[in-house]
């Protein structure tokens, strides 16, 4: 689905990525794991043409987007999720919801936005109230929904559980997991909690200095983290 072949990209005259190549197939989760300052947002502001690549390639479904526009990008069916959310915090629920429509070029879906209801209950319950009255882990859900309710082939999440209490990161997780499971949805997630990496992941790449230096299957880490010991201990 998503192929990434000898990318560098960075920021200014500094390279961040260094030749980095990867693979996400399709219908597959991916954990991207490493200490902070090895490039992991930055691969995902690449993919998504927010960082210009200076070179190499990436393909999605087989088709060029490394020169594309991001909205573009997203309308070839990537969904991206930065930290901080960046949801409309003046907007109620469903606004927010009928704005990220609004982009994809549907203003008004009641099929999608029953389907994001029925994945995530508390933003029906809440429809009508503004999100920036949210705790941090319900704005996490508002912005995971946004970007889901475009139906994106392959989602990309950096550090989704950031500021969030244990439970909600517990829930996010196994929901994530069931709708990648009913959907076939492809998920890349940045993210330091290993928790729910064991929870969500299919497989685990760890990133140190710009470049994908090892990975393994999930049911690898959950029987031995020595691998988490090397790329996330300081």
């Amino acid at each position: 689905m998503l192929e990434i072949e000898k990318i560098s990209s960075g920021y200014g005259g500094a390279l961040v990525l260094r030749d980095l190549s990867c693979q996400i197939p399709a219908g597959e989760v991916s954990a991207l794991m490493g200490r902070n300052g090895m490039g992991k947002t930055t691969l995902l502001k690449t993919i998504m043409g927010l960082i210009r690549a200076r070179r190499g390639t990436i393909n999605f479904n087989g088709q060029p987007i490394r020169d594309q526009q991001t909205h573009l990008i997203a309308r070839a069916g990537l969904g991206y999720v930065p930290q901080g959310r960046e949801i409309f915090e003046g907007f109620t629920v469903e606004e927010n919801l009928r704005l990220s429509l609004l982009r994809h070029g549907s203003a008004d879906s009641p099929q999608a936005l029953r389907q994001i209801f029925n994945w995530f209950p508390i933003l029906e319950e809440r429809r009508e109230q503004r999100a920036g009255t949210f705790s941090g882990g319900q704005q996490q859900i508002l912005a995971i929904a946004r970007a889901l309710i475009a139906k994106p082939k392959l989602l990309l999440l950096d550090e989704p559980t950031e500021g969030i209490q244990p439970s909600i990161v517990h829930d996010i997780g196994l929901q994530l997991a069931r709708i990648a499971r009913e959907t076939g949805l492809a998920i890349l997630i940045v993210e330091q909690n290993v928790d729910m990496i064991r929870t969500l992941a299919d497989r685990v790449l760890f990133m140190e200095n710009g470049v994908i230096a090892d990975s393994c299957d999930i049911d690898t880490l959950r029987r031995d983290d020595s691998l988490i010991n090397r790329y996330l201990s300081v």
